[in-house]
Order: C-alpha cells, then structure tokens, then sequence
C-alpha cells in the first residue's frame, strides 16, 4: 500500500472512530473502550498494584451498614433504624464484642462505615502476612464472584497465615471466611469510589440478558 493511500485510509478510520454519529461508529467506540480497559488499563493497574484484581464492584450488601428491604440487617429486624455507625454498633456490635474487637478499635478500622452494592474498591496486593484486623480484603471461595468482607482475626501457625472475615451487615462470619488461605487471598481494599460499580454490574447483566435470549 502506497503511503498516500495509507494516510487517506488512516483518515478515514480516525474520522469513523471518533468524528462518525453512526451506530455502527458508536458500537466499534463502545468494543475499542472494552479492548483498551480489558486489555492494557486493568493488567497495567494489576501490575502497579500488584494484584491480579486491582478494581472489583460490590455486587452484594454483605458490607453495607443499611436495612435491606425488609428491614434487616446483622440477623435481626429493626424498625426507625438511624443509618449511623453508633445505631448499627447497638445492633451489630455484640458479635464484635464476644470476638475481642471492642467498638473504639473497630472506630479505628479501614471503611468503618461500611459500604455499598454498586461500590468500585481498588485493590492492593498487600501480602497476607501484612493483613491486620479491620481491614477489608477480598478473596475467593466456592462461589462465582470474589468476596469482599472485613477482616476479624488473623492466625499465624508455623509461618502459615490463615484470615478470618466478616460481612458487617451478616449475622456471623460464615464457615467459608473462617480459614481463608494465601492461595484464596486476592488483594486489600484501599480506595471506595462510590455508585461506579452500577456500570459494570449493569453491563454484566445486559450481557447475560443477551445472551440468554440467543441461547
């Protein structure tokens, strides 16, 4: 290809790219973003912050310090709940309490006001032997997506680390988050950007809804 033919070409992709109203300009847009985030932003980011998941989305309310729908939060029904860490300390805290953690060092904890479904948290690769109680980490289980809860204690045996989490707003730490291991260990939760995870848990979801209906 000649080097004047080249350039119109190049022109003509550029404008199509970001000039053109198109639909079709808008999708190649929207497949270019996806490619550039997937590909080079999110291993760039891992590679700076040493985790293979450097930004995760909250899909669930396991952390959040409000009633759900029916008024529950921490196993129990209330009603009038004041969104406010010292109403959900009265409610919540006693499981803190029976577990050594006393409610001015949980004042003193990363995030102690929780947060929200819909949340992005950027991750850090701190290293498991570095975790400390209060911190929010996020692991693996048996489940599909990653798990993101507070850390209640950690366990040094032999050189062996082993964590134990806790969702703020569930009843109990479950038997699940009770021995998380360096292998199930994925990073340590240092920054909360708030709503921005409704982005991809809504694209996620438009691709399931697509898919399923050309099953």
């Amino acid at each position: 290809m000649k080097k004047n033919q080249f350039k119109k070409l190049w022109k003509k992709t550029w404008h199509f790219i970001w000039e053109d109203d198109s639909v079709w300009s808008w999708i190649v847009n929207i497949i270019l973003a996806f490619v550039i985030i997937k590909f080079i932003v999110y291993p760039g980011l891992g590679f700076a912050l040493q985790t293979s998941h450097p930004i995760v989305a909250v899909v669930s309310g396991s952390m959040e310090h409000s009633t759900d729908k029916n008024n529950m939060i921490c196993g129990k029904q209330v009603i009038n709940y004041q969104n406010s860490f010292d109403s959900w300390w009265s409610i919540c805290g006693q499981w803190y309490t029976d577990n050594n953690i006393t409610k001015e060092e949980f004042k003193s904890f990363s995030f102690k006001n929780g947060f929200n479904t819909g949340d992005i948290m950027i991750l850090y690769g701190t290293k498991i032997e570095n975790i400390k109680p209060g911190q929010i980490i996020v692991f693996r289980a048996n489940r599909p997506d990653p798990i993101i809860h507070r850390v209640v204690k950690t366990t040094n045996t032999d050189n062996i680390y082993t964590i134990q989490t806790k969702g703020d707003h569930n009843e109990k730490s479950y038997i699940f988050e009770q021995s998380i291991k360096e292998e199930q260990y994925v990073g340590r939760a240092v920054i909360r950007l708030p709503w921005l995870g409704y982005i991809k848990i809504g694209f996620v979801n438009l691709i399931k809804l697509i898919t399923s209906i050309f099953a």
